[in-house]
């Protein structure tokens, strides 16, 4: 929901009812995974999408029910079922969609809710999607929960679980008895967890780093652009970015938190820079790590690397030279060879063109 938050904001505040289709779980090649969200207003306005075009007419038509009648329903479209071309699934893929009325009434939480999600707090919005209580819901922050799924032994399992899946930023659905059996599946609900963007790190106030950060934005990371010289380092060389450090890198770097989703990228190619730098880096739990240079700057660096006694298995860790082979020459060419880098890594891809490759178009 966190694509259509500014839009349902306003027509949750104005009081009337809208619908908000949520899709739970995808099969093969569904398009959109689990998360992605379609808002319809009481008037019939759209934002958002649950599959890239292919249901959204069903969608809507079901959105449009649950308004008038006040009732969830989990909607399936897949290649098995006679309406799949019907409503334009033909990816060969299978989509379960929640369709739900919202108002202030059946979902008083929303407004804190929202709040979280604006501040960067986590927070976990649990969901029946299947069972007897369907649409009951249950909030849950790390350290407090709000409202309940009708059972205080279910409330305090799907708690438990609820927390684990939102300190991985995992969403996805999970399965219950009536009571909370773990091992039943008389329910089934969703749980939608939201947490901070996942952080950019652009070391290097130099043109490069301004496209890097608009395609980080773009892809929803928390963008943060590092430089020790006060000339460069400004508001308005990076207007886009969320925060524009002038400090040295590795300082900086220091002092700050770095998990397991964050990115790294090292664009000043500038020993004096770049290996006080990387040494920090190297020590961290950075999903990537990418350094720009030409070939005879990346031997030099890893050399000096070597001499300050890391192994060429830790230097494996490196994305050096950054980037895919695109063909890329500008700052905006370079920017996406980085973010193709940083997608292909954290899904595993191949990097080839699709053309070239069998099996599912979209990972999971």
């Amino acid at each position: 929901m966190r694509d259509v938050l500014d839009a349902v904001s306003v027509w949750f505040e104005s009081d009337d009812t809208f619908a908000v289709g949520t899709v739970v779980q995808t099969l093969s090649s569904a398009p959109r995974e689990p998360g992605a969200a379609m808002a319809v207003s009481y008037g019939g306005d759209v934002v958002g999408s649950v599959s890239g075009g292919c249901v959204e007419g069903a969608v809507y038509e079901a959105a449009q029910r649950a308004i008038e009648t006040g009732e969830p329903a989990l909607e399936k479209y897949g290649v098995s079922g006679e309406d799949a071309f019907a409503v334009g699934l033909t990816c060969g893929g299978t989509i379960h969609v929640f369709v739900e009325p919202v108002d202030r009434r059946r979902f008083p939480e929303f407004a804190d809710v929202a709040e979280s999600i604006r501040e960067g707090e986590p927070v976990a919005v649990v969901t029946v999607v299947e069972g007897a209580s369907i649409g009951a819901r249950l909030v849950v922050w790390p350290d407090r929960t709000s409202a309940s799924l009708g059972e205080a032994q279910l409330d305090h399992a799907v708690t438990a679980d609820a927390r684990g899946m939102l300190a991985q930023g995992q969403t996805g659905t999970r399965q219950y008895g009536s009571r909370g059996e773990r091992r039943e599946t008389a329910l089934t609900v969703f749980v939608q967890s939201y947490t901070p963007p996942p952080k950019m790190l652009v070391f290097g106030a130099i043109d490069f780093a301004a496209a890097v950060a608009r395609t980080g934005v773009f892809l929803g990371f928390h963008v943060t652009v590092c430089d020790a010289r006060p000339v460069f380092a400004t508001r308005a060389r990076f207007p886009e970015a969320d925060e524009v450090v002038c400090d040295w890198p590795h300082r900086y770097l220091e002092r700050t938190q770095v998990d397991e989703r964050t990115v790294i990228c090292v664009l000043t190619h500038d020993p004096k820079f770049d290996v006080p730098l990387l040494q920090v880096a190297l020590g961290t739990s950075a999903s990537y790590i990418g350094v720009m240079g030409s070939r005879r700057t990346h031997h030099d660096r890893m050399q000096r690397l070597r001499e300050l006694g890391f192994s060429d298995a830790e230097l494996e860790r490196l994305a050096s030279p950054i980037g895919l082979d695109i063909g890329s020459r500008t700052p905006e060419e370079t920017a996406i060879s980085i973010a193709a880098e940083i997608i292909q890594t954290r899904s595993n891809g191949t990097g080839l063109r699709l053309s070239k490759t069998d099996g599912p178009i979209h990972r999971h």
